[in-house]
């Protein structure tokens, strides 16, 4: 086992969950890290969209190699979604996280949804964590399972048959998003690794969900989100001449020191 690798499972502690915020280019992960963050995942959507692409389409492949190349010289450990890894073909799923791995990342969301919101069969998610799971031992493998977000019926049963299969695979942990809060208990206590869920504005908070037996937070698409919102809300201000104070906005000076401070690689 590696360090890191071990390093990471450990930041997963039911009860104390690890917060995992998600980055979406070089500067937003560096940003992060010099919070202190320890861990860092990417969103998805973050990256698609930065990329002028569509989410959850297999489209960002090269962009997520290439984010974790310049990322290599961050001070925190990293994980990327790899969506459905790209390919129906395990042993292709296993060779692109093994790019991934050689560049210095230490985990994967790896996910069972669709884009015409159908689960992948169970079969084929377990065929792919188990190819991964041969290929890159030392690697952190978050099964992520979107029974409520496709609508499946009975999506609890459905979450935990998916969650025992994965965990039989060699997933290192389980991520449901989206579960309704009366749920989150169940499963941590059946699905028999690490859960993690998403965080939900207004929603419970980590010391909460840690309560549960929850083991890590994500943010998933939110800070992405977050800052599209700010950028807007900040343009219209300026546009109607009321912008008043922008103490909160990072210095030009700050943001210029950060590719510096963490070393990323813009080599390609």
């Amino acid at each position: 086992m590696s360090d890191r690798y071990a390093a990471f499972r450990a930041l997963h502690r039911p009860g104390r969950p690890l917060l995992l915020p998600n980055a979406w280019d070089a500067a937003s992960a560096a940003a992060l890290a010099a919070r202190g963050h320890p861990a860092i995942g990417t969103t998805s959507l973050g990256v698609a969209a930065a990329g002028g692409k569509p989410d959850a389409a297999a489209a960002t492949r090269t962009e997520n190699l290439e984010l974790a190349r310049r990322l290599r010289g961050l001070p925190a450990l990293l994980t990327v979604d790899v969506e459905g890894g790209f390919s129906d073909d395990p042993a292709a799923v296993a060779g692109y996280v093994a790019e991934l791995a050689a560049l210095g990342v230490v985990g994967i969301n790896l996910e069972d949804g669709r884009p015409d919101d159908t689960l992948a069969p169970v079969e084929l998610m377990a065929a792919k964590i188990e190819a991964v799971r041969a290929a890159i031992p030392g690697l952190f493998l978050n099964a992520r399972t979107d029974a409520w977000w496709c609508g499946v019926p009975e999506p609890l049963e459905q979450a935990l048959h998916r969650a025992r299969a994965y965990r039989e695979a060699g997933a290192d942990g389980i991520f449901v998003p989206a579960a309704p809060d009366d749920t989150v208990g169940v499963l941590a206590a059946e699905v028999g690794l690490p859960l993690n869920v998403l965080h939900r504005p207004a929603g419970p908070g980590p010391a909460e969900l840690g309560r549960l037996g929850v083991a890590r937070v994500s943010t998933g698409s939110l800070l992405f989100r977050a800052a599209l919102g700010a950028a807007l809300d900040l343009a219209d201000a300026v546009r109607a001449g009321r912008d008043g104070e922008t103490g909160g906005v990072p210095s030009y000076g700050w943001v210029q020191g950060l590719a510096g401070r963490f070393g990323t690689d813009h080599t390609g």
